[in-house]
């Protein structure tokens, strides 16, 4: 990211009552708004960090959901060091209840679970509104592939709820340009085979088709070999990975077992020894905050560009 959060959020806006009368479209739902929230949680690293790019730590009385899987980076902590973490994993009701909260930025498997304790249903009667996080809505509706866009598209109705249309427009049009900028220098080959490898020893956890890393995977010149596969973030087998034979494996870095354990684990087992990626050792590691929707989005896909095609 070209400007550093703390730098975004020490950016006096205004948000008045710009938001007045504003509807925006939430998965299946439209949801309305009187006047901004003024009393708004986030859940999860990347939620909360389209948040803090947007200038509304001010609007904000907490966050949930990192420090029980993952670490804050010093542009993070430096970011929401005055707001405090309300859970450490998933937020319950009783919590976002208790903070007074307004507003909740969350998703499927972000923060809430179908069928769960906390879901925009179960948080109305307490005048809570729920924005839920685009690439989540594939696990309650129809979606179309991934995109760049969705995480655009999350930028801008955050602009619109909390009265900074004009900051979140900067900031998607300074995207748009950087990624353009940069792909149109990108020279590339023959899309690499690539598998996202989440977690998981026994059945690997992956991105499927409704999943970020698949519009980062295209954008930087590889092809997701899970790309048919209808789901956002899901299990398979390690018999599918092995037959569609990836070039290269991108590794999500988080929780207890590191992104060099991760890789330790395939480059041991002689189940993967004919995979093309272990044979030739082509791995590359996003952090998490990277390969799920948010604002370095378009660092990770530089990143992958470069493991992709640096030779």
């Amino acid at each position: 990211m070209k400007a550093t959060l703390l730098a975004s959020a020490a950016l006096a806006l205004t948000t008045g009552l710009a938001a007045a009368g504003t509807t925006v479209e939430s998965c299946n739902r439209t949801v309305s708004f009187d006047a901004p929230p003024e009393r708004a949680i986030s859940n999860d690293v990347n939620l909360t960090e389209m948040m803090l790019v947007l200038g509304l730590a001010d609007r904000m009385v907490g966050y949930t959901g990192i420090s029980g899987w993952k670490t804050l980076d010093e542009e993070m902590r430096a970011g929401v060091e005055e707001l405090p973490e309300l859970s450490a994993k998933y937020p319950s009701k009783e919590v976002l209840v208790g903070a007074d909260a307004d507003f909740f930025f969350a998703g499927w498997n972000y923060g809430m679970r179908v069928g769960g304790e906390v879901t925009p249903e179960t948080l109305e009667p307490f005048g809570i509104k729920v924005y839920e996080l685009t690439e989540s809505c594939a696990h309650i509706m129809q979606t179309g592939k991934a995109s760049i866009e969705d995480m655009y598209a999350d930028l801008a109705n955050l602009g619109k709820i909390f009265g900074v249309e004009d900051r979140a427009t900067d900031l998607i049009n300074g995207y748009r340009t950087e990624l353009t900028a940069f792909t149109n220098r990108l020279e590339t080959g023959e899309p690499l085979r690539t598998f996202v490898y989440d977690s998981g020893e026994d059945t690997p956890f992956t991105a499927g088709r409704y999943a970020m890393p698949t519009a980062l995977i295209e954008a930087a010149g590889g092809v997701n070999i899970l790309d048919d596969f209808e789901k956002s973030w899901a299990t398979v087998t390690w018999e599918e990975v092995v037959e569609r034979n990836p070039e290269v494996i991108v590794i999500v870095n988080y929780g207890e077992v590191t992104a060099e354990q991760k890789r330790d684990f395939m480059k041991s087992n002689p189940a993967f020894a004919d995979i093309d990626a272990v044979k030739n050792d082509r791995f590359v590691t996003l952090e998490y905050v990277e390969a799920t929707p948010g604002p370095r989005n378009i660092e990770a896909i530089k990143t992958l560009a470069e493991a992709f095609w640096a030779d």
